[in-house]
């Protein structure tokens, strides 16, 4: 386990950076919170970074009590690693440097990988109320746990039961959404989201 690197400065921002600073860190938090992963899961879902990196970043977020692994049961069998309530905490951090990164974004460069789950926080940041939420886009299928407390905020595939809203929209309008040049009303006003479903969320989309 690499020493742990410090500012050393009496500021709690700096010793913020002194833990989530390291690049790749809050990156993998990201990934977290969709609940417990896999190292090969976060490797697939981490385009660029090594193993060895990664492999670093998970024993230093570990020892920084960010995040604990465990051993699934059989058949199972595989370590998983997942946030503990201190690295949960993170969830509001990075949905202000998403909003805060809305404008750095620009046109999608031919070398960024893209995964379905990573438009999850920006979806998440213009929903409201609580409930379950199912999204369809050309990349795959996720789902979203709106104004959930403990556990996953987001995860791959359809949702792990009835939904209280299925939304139905293209990568473009996503992209347009988590650039912040379109609301996700107005995108459900102009018919470019639809939207499904009994739930209170469904209906408050609806009724925007």
């Amino acid at each position: 386990m690499s020493p742990r690197r410090s500012y050393d400065q009496y500021c709690s921002a700096a010793r913020a950076l002194d833990v989530v600073g390291d690049r790749w860190t809050l990156l993998i938090v990201r990934e977290l919170l969709a609940g417990p992963r896999r190292y090969t899961d976060l490797h697939a879902d981490l385009p660029g970074v090594s193993t060895d990196v990664l492999a670093s970043r998970l024993k230093d977020m570990e020892r920084d009590g960010l995040t604990t692994r465990r051993r699934l049961s059989p058949p199972g069998a595989a370590y998983v690693y997942e946030l503990t309530p201190r690295g949960r905490a993170l969830l509001p951090v990075l949905q202000s440097l998403g909003a805060w990164g809305e404008a750095e974004l620009g046109e999608r460069r031919p070398t960024d990988a893209v995964r379905a789950h990573w438009f999850a926080l920006p979806l998440l940041r213009a929903l409201e109320g609580e409930g379950l939420v199912e999204v369809r886009l050309d990349e795959g299928r996720f789902h979203l746990h709106v104004g959930a407390g403990d556990g996953p905020v987001y995860g791959d595939g359809p949702a792990p039961g009835e939904p209280d809203a299925l939304l139905l929209l293209d990568t473009d309008t996503c992209t347009a959404i988590g650039r912040g040049e379109l609301t996700l009303a107005d995108a459900v006003r102009a018919g470019r989201v639809g939207v499904t479903g009994d739930g209170t969320l469904a209906k408050a989309l609806r009724d925007t």
